[in-house]
């Protein structure tokens, strides 16, 4: 089979596009026919080198963790699937033809394999930060970077919870927050006074990375009110960075729920082959994204 691997930290140059061995389906684990996979900014933290601690890779190694398909082989243990479903879900190595997936659940009738596979990570992401930021129905919550997949399922699942959100993007994706349920503004020179002219902030979720924690603490009045996962550097600010996973399964329920209701979707902004892995990464690198990116086989 085909897969996207590096043998190298290093950036997107370093990822190749090989010929591999299958993998299988191990005890309590299914695997797909991949007809899509998710792209993260984890997987290029990854591929540099960044977040070992949090995932420890082995070189040479394949790159992706998110991935829609349809099941092909079911480990011992396994219930509830049988081959042929359509599922998404999290594994090891999804830049691939074929991969090996530890959780898992049925694709939402009228999702398509593109849009499934854009769901995994960033719902289980969303659902985790905004129960460590502990913000509750009637409070406000501040989103920085709020464009990004992360950012739209946030958004999407603080408005079904009562939480009012104010999320900051560039300016061409002003409606597109709005469109979210969002108190939008721009980000850049004087971010925070027209922050505080939207109303007060009871927390904050740094999903860019772009420097700002200072002022996010600044506006929450609180670091601990305040969470990233973008900016490595925020415990020295006294905030708090997530970077592990809480319980996919359930995640992955829950996001099934929202989609089936009609109150959760995330847009496909850009669908790439895997020849394209690179150019992949380094537009995930460049941010400003509006909802997903997802390889195809």
């Amino acid at each position: 089979m085909r897969k996207v691997s590096f043998a190298e930290f290093g950036g997107p140059d370093v990822l190749r596009l090989i010929d591999a061995e299958e993998p299988h389906a191990g005890p309590g684990q299914v695997r797909v026919a991949v007809r899509a996979a998710g792209v993260n900014p984890v997987d290029w933290r990854i591929r540099e080198g960044q977040v070992l601690g949090a995932h420890p890779t082995e070189l040479p190694s394949g790159v992706g963790l998110d991935a829609a398909g349809v099941v092909d082989e079911v480990g011992a243990g396994v219930e509830g699937v049988e081959i042929g479903d359509h599922v998404f879900g999290e594994g090891v190595g999804t830049y691939a033809e074929f991969a090996v997936l530890s959780a898992w659940a049925r694709i939402p009738e009228g999702l398509t394999f593109e849009e499934a596979a854009g769901y995994p990570s960033v719902t289980e992401t969303a659902l985790r930060i905004l129960r460590e930021a502990g913000v509750r129905p009637g409070q406000t919550l501040l989103v920085s970077g709020a464009a990004g997949g992360v950012g739209s399922a946030v958004l999407q699942i603080a408005r079904e919870r009562g939480i009012t959100v104010i999320g900051t993007a560039g300016a061409a994706n002003q409606d597109y927050l709005r469109g979210l349920g969002a108190l939008a503004t721009t980000y850049g020179d004087g971010w925070t006074e027209r922050v505080r002219a939207l109303g007060r902030v009871d927390a904050a979720l740094d999903l860019a990375g772009s420097g700002v924690i200072r002022e996010l603490v600044e506006l929450t009045g609180d670091p601990g009110k305040v969470i990233s996962i973008a900016d490595l550097d925020a415990p020295r600010h006294g905030v708090r960075f997530s970077g592990v996973a809480g319980s996919v399964p359930d995640a992955l329920a829950e996001a099934a729920d929202l989609i089936v209701r009609g109150r959760l979707h995330i847009p496909v902004e850009k669908v790439y082959r895997l020849t394209e892995a690179a150019a992949a990464h380094a537009d995930s690198q460049a941010g400003h994204a509006r909802g997903r990116r997802v390889i195809v086989p």
